[in-house]
């Protein structure tokens, strides 16, 4: 077939060849696009709704959507795919407009091992949207036109960001502007949660730390904690967990300026039941001292950190 096609042309052989690329390059595109490996659940148990087909089109809809899309220009291996889980419970449903929070869920693998560990476990209960059944989803970096699409890619793109910042040092930057633009587009349309807001913890926000170099600590301790940390406790358990505790104590030095900060709650809500295992067994750390060091950084979780021992 191949030295047909590219061998002498006739008007038929050049249609065909056409063809035969055109699919190549279709499937190249749609194989590459899978950076992400996400399960969406749409819960409409809180909606007293007897026919629940929309909802069915809709949690279909956005798995081919997520898993679909091309995210980035980087191709990526099956085995490098990011592993993610969303949760969409709906509240209310009225025609085409929904109300909903949104629960995500992320992790990554951890060198030599087949254990997971969880990078992002966060929910955003501001989460409003227009929606009709079978209406296709498509992401457009260059304008704002649906909620839903909008809120969906921001978090694909934020936990894109986190998992690449687990493997390199401010890894995440790219993903990180992409999902400020759609903030940025977002501004001024009526749906909640992407205003800058004193007090409140909006979409705005958390980005918005994530490319500050007031909350660096997050990045380096993103970094140092995985890569560094994570990833040698098969081979070095002890050099290991000495990284990861060196990494928490970052977190000390960025509490003195930003307290409270925002991106602390969201690391500790993903790793504190990682923390107390790691610490819980194996070779020995000065547990006094970490959990001096737990406690002053997130005191939100000091039952947990209660529960280290040997």
């Amino acid at each position: 077939m191949w030295p047909l096609i590219f061998g002498k042309k006739s008007s038929q052989d050049s249609m065909i060849r056409a063809f035969l690329l055109g699919f190549i390059f279709i499937t190249v595109n749609w194989v590459a696009a899978q950076e992400l490996n996400c399960t969406i659940t749409v819960n409409s148990d809180q909606v007293g709704q007897t026919n629940q087909q929309i909802f069915t089109t809709l949690e279909r809809s956005l798995n081919d959507f997520v898993n679909k899309t091309k995210w980035t220009d980087r191709v990526y291996n099956e085995n490098e795919r990011v592993n993610a889980r969303i949760f969409i419970t709906i509240s209310q449903y009225e025609s085409d407009r929904f109300e909903a929070n949104i629960q995500l869920q992320s992790s990554r693998p951890v060198f030599n091992t087949s254990y997971e560990s969880p990078v992002f476990n966060y929910r955003d209960n501001a989460f409003n949207f227009q929606y009709q059944e079978f209406e296709p989803l498509v992401y457009n970096p260059n304008s704002f036109d649906s909620n839903l699409v909008g809120v969906i890619s921001y978090y694909v793109y934020v936990i894109l960001g986190l998992d690449a910042d687990t493997f390199s040092l401010q890894g995440g930057d790219e993903h990180y502007r992409k999902a400020q633009n759609i903030v940025t587009q977002a501004q001024g349309t009526s749906f909640s949660g992407w205003a800058q807001e004193t007090g409140e913890r909006t979409r705005f926000e958390l980005v918005d730390n994530l490319l500050s170099n007031s909350f660096r600590e997050y990045r380096i301790a993103m970094y140092n904690y995985h890569r560094k940390g994570l990833d040698i406790l098969g081979d070095n358990n002890s050099t290991g967990k000495q990284i990861i505790a060196g990494s928490l104590r970052l977190f000390e030095t960025l509490i003195k300026r930003r307290p409270n900060a925002f991106l602390i709650q969201t690391f500790f809500d993903a790793k504190s039941e990682e923390i107390q295992n790691i610490f819980s067994d194996g070779p020995k750390v000065d547990i006094v001292k970490l959990k001096e060091t737990l406690n002053r950084v997130a005191p939100f979780y000091s039952s947990t950190w209660n529960q280290i021992n040997y």
